[in-house]
């Protein structure tokens, strides 16, 4: 987790490039000693943070490809050039998912004792909770999560026609089958996890085309994964389209996500890694925050309804990631959401 003098250092290498340790001690506006920059540097070469070039008097440090996925980066500034005017990686990068590997924590310290006061709260909070009260408390949380993550894919049902669609089996007028049958599938797939906690850990393929097959039921939507290129709206980038690369690149994330101790990275890293991967024809964004929000349930931390965010931030906040493999955006939404839930539900 990077602390304050840690990440000075790091600015410092992103506007000169690659420096010696005594370039640095020297260029640094910090109180600290030689010895003491030697040390910070050691630490951030182990986290990957950071690489050497060079040996002895001549050892260098630059950063590294994987600190890329972490570092700030503001999007309103980004998103000022066109599709067609921004630098992006258009191809899927296969190498991200060991680059995440490589990365000891992708929450900062501040950021993750933020998140871990917050699951205090939460904890506090259930402790004084029945079953039913409990159960009433996360079917308040399900609507609206079952209404925002719909909202974001383009459904147009209200917060409160899916409140009333979701209790009372009462279509909204005007509203396609097909909305209904979206939000619907929604709430079916997030019950079901709150039936079965354990049902994704460990991760596996077919658990989360278990998910997807949920989500999907009675759209016209391709089940299992897909075998044929897709595009993305706002983007060039271009995922996998071999079917074979595919599974493996899921395969590679379960292991990821599965490996991973701290559960806030699990969660993200799900729900990141399967959008980007777009296992499937369609449903992609959908399955992974159901897929994200299991992996926070099954170790009884809180999920996610997304309910404030604005679905134009969200597409932006993956776009982001899809051009620059970087989670700045999207790890902004999650912890503030994340913040959200804490006080809002339960």
């Amino acid at each position: 987790m990077i602390n304050k003098t840690e990440q000075k250092i790091i600015d410092l290498l992103e506007q000169r490039g690659a420096c010696s340790s005594k370039e640095i001690f020297d260029d640094i506006e910090i109180d600290v000693s030689y010895a003491s920059i030697k040390r910070i540097l050691a630490r951030l070469v182990l986290e990957n943070h950071i690489v050497i070039e060079g040996q002895g008097r001549a050892t260098k440090y630059l950063i590294s490809p994987a600190y890329n996925i972490i570092k700030p980066i503001d999007i309103d500034n980004y998103f000022e050039k066109e599709i067609d005017e921004r630098e992006i990686k258009t191809l899927f990068e296969h190498s991200i998912i060991s680059e995440l590997l490589s990365i000891r924590s992708i929450f900062t310290e501040i950021e993750f004792e933020k998140l871990m006061t917050l699951q205090s709260v939460f904890e506090e909070h259930i402790a004084h909770l029945s079953e039913s009260e409990f159960r009433k408390e996360f079917e308040r949380l399900s609507i609206d999560l079952s209404w925002k993550s719909s909202q974001i894919e383009g459904n147009t049902y209200s917060l409160l026609e899916t409140e009333i669609l979701l209790k009372e089996k009462e279509t909204a007028a005007g509203k396609s089958k097909e909305e209904a049958v979206m939000l619907l599938n929604h709430k079916e797939a997030i019950d079901f996890i709150l039936e079965n906690p354990d049902y994704l850990s460990p991760l596996t393929v077919s658990k989360i085309e278990d998910i997807h097959a949920i989500l999907t039921k009675e759209l016209d939507v391709e089940r299992n994964l897909r075998k044929r290129r897709v595009g993305i709206t706002g983007t060039n980038y271009l995922p996998l389209d071999n079917e074979f690369q595919i599974l493996e690149a899921l395969q590679n994330t379960c292991e990821l996500v599965n490996e991973r101790e701290n559960v806030f990275e699990k969660a993200l890293i799900s729900l990141i890694l399967i959008s980007y991967i777009q296992p499937f024809a369609d449903g992609n964004k959908r399955t992974a925050r159901i897929v994200s929000n299991a992996v926070l349930m099954s170790k009884k931390y809180c999920p996610l309804s997304f309910r404030t965010v604005d679905a134009i931030d969200y597409k932006k906040a993956m776009l982001l990631f899809y051009e620059q493999n970087n989670i700045s955006a999207i790890k902004k939404i999650f912890i503030d959401q994340y913040e959200f839930a804490v006080n809002t539900y339960f």
